[in-house]
């Protein structure tokens, strides 16, 4: 006899995407604060690529791109999103693809990653890479989880693009809504 795959929290192969999920996340918290704690060990400058790439140690206070922000709201905000992010991804957990699973993973893994060193260290979060063209150009400090999340959302709007999950959402009875 087969088993019965109906029974449980997690049917059948869903738990292979909770898996996948949580390697993803975990995969991608664990490099980040392991980046992180390199970059404090070692804070001088490290030119990586010269005139494109250093690694710089910077105490980042702000939000997204420099702005400024509580700390304690943007904690609050992060946990929000997190606990958004599971809730969707088991509430829909059949209709996603490997490629949507991984995305969750990456902005969740990057979520907490950014979200333990708010924890730690009163606020402030490691940034050590430092993208730039010559003098002409200088993007913002940014760390792993910074590019995690970044990467996670464009493949995550690719999959739900590729999935027509979207188009989906703003159909009914094969009528698009008004």
């Amino acid at each position: 006899m087969g088993e019965d795959k109906s029974r449980g929290f997690f049917p059948g192969h869903d738990r292979g995407k909770i898996g996948l999920f949580l390697l993803s996340a975990i995969l991608v918290s664990f490099l980040d604060q392991l980046s992180k704690s390199w970059i404090r060990d070692n804070p001088q400058p490290i030119e990586v690529l010269p005139g494109f790439l250093n690694f710089v140690y910077h105490e980042h206070r702000g939000a997204a791109f420099g702005l400024p922000v509580n700390h304690i709201f943007l904690i609050i905000i992060t946990v929000v999103i997190l606990i958004a992010i599971i809730f969707l991804l088991l509430r829909y957990l059949s209709l996603v693809t490997t490629l949507t699973i991984i995305s969750a993973g990456l902005i969740f893994g990057g979520a907490v990653g950014n979200l333990t060193d708010r924890l730690r260290f009163s606020g402030y979060v490691t940034d050590f890479i430092h993208v730039h063209f010559g003098d002409l150009f200088h993007w913002y400090i940014f760390n792993l989880a910074d590019a995690a999340i970044t990467v996670g959302i464009f493949t995550l709007l690719y999959s739900l693009y590729r999935t027509e999950l979207l188009r989906k959402a703003y159909e009914h009875d094969g009528k698009p809504k008004n």
